[in-house]
């Protein structure tokens, strides 16, 4: 990954969501801000961390909502459309704690047999603390502020509602995660 390959991941997502979803690119924009500062204090793959981060939700464009469940139509799209690596594919279907939702809406098979899971947890567990970090106009957040927004947005009863809620413990141990990583770094 590299600065091209950031700029190529912004232009897509921004051509897929500024217009039609201008909230969700507001929302990406931040996640890629939060992932940007922490793959420098991490001193990870910053770039993937970023082009993940900016194209996670690329699969809420209307054009790409095949299933309508957006990490599997996000992934799906990057890689059939624009020939994007399995890393980066893998990260963007699986973000958040996808397989959960993808559960609900019974395409867990899909999703895990198409885009299993990063092998790199440091990675997913960053990918998690950006985006459960961030509100749906990209300002800061805890994770709990998150996760109760979600769950007011869409409802408790909800496919989403409920999957969030089962998530809930696993993102707020990556979050933990993150913030011990982070507490650790010199200052």
């Amino acid at each position: 990954m590299d600065e091209v390959t950031l700029d190529w991941a912004g232009r897509i997502a921004e051509a897929e969501l500024r217009e039609l979803l201008p909230r969700r690119w507001l929302h990406s924009r931040g996640v890629a801000g939060r992932a940007e500062e922490l793959g420098r204090l991490l001193r990870m793959d910053a770039e993937l961390l970023t082009a993940a981060a900016i194209l996670h939700d690329v699969g809420y464009a209307p054009r790409l909502a095949i299933t309508g469940f957006h990490p599997l139509d996000g992934a799906r799209f990057l890689r059939d459309e624009h020939g994007a690596g399995e890393q980066l594919t893998r990260l963007v279907a699986n973000h958040s704690f996808a397989l959960l939702e993808a559960e609900e809406r019974g395409l867990r098979e899909a999703l895990a047999t198409e885009f299993p899971l990063s092998d790199d947890p440091l990675l997913v567990d960053a990918l998690v603390y950006c985006d459960m970090t961030t509100t749906p106009d990209g300002g800061r957040t805890t994770a709990r502020g998150r996760v109760t927004e979600i769950v007011g947005r869409y409802g408790a009863d909800s496919v989403v509602g409920r999957f969030i809620r089962r998530a809930a413990p696993e993102i707020f141990s990556s979050v933990e995660r993150i913030e011990a990583v982070l507490a650790a770094q010199p200052r």
